[in-house]
């Protein structure tokens, strides 16, 4: 289970930041937008910090997006 839950951490911190990068928003951007220290989004993006329902909730209406909890086929 444990190295499931590492491959979902970086999963989404992975799609966060092609998001980010495709709205043209550098991590010091979308932390201003989500009041989400810069430095955390950026563990988030590397994978190394598991974001809250509702930090992800902020990143994505910053980005845009909808959470959507589908499952992994």
């Amino acid at each position: 289970m444990e190295g499931t839950e590492i491959n979902h951490k970086i999963g989404i911190g992975k799609r966060i930041a092609e998001l980010r990068k495709e709205r043209g928003l550098s991590q010091f951007q979308l932390a201003q937008l989500t009041g989400i220290d810069s430095s955390n989004i950026g563990k988030i993006e590397l994978g190394k910090y598991n974001p809250s329902l509702e930090i992800l909730s902020r990143i994505g209406n910053a980005l845009g997006v909808e959470i959507d909890f589908r499952a992994v086929q």
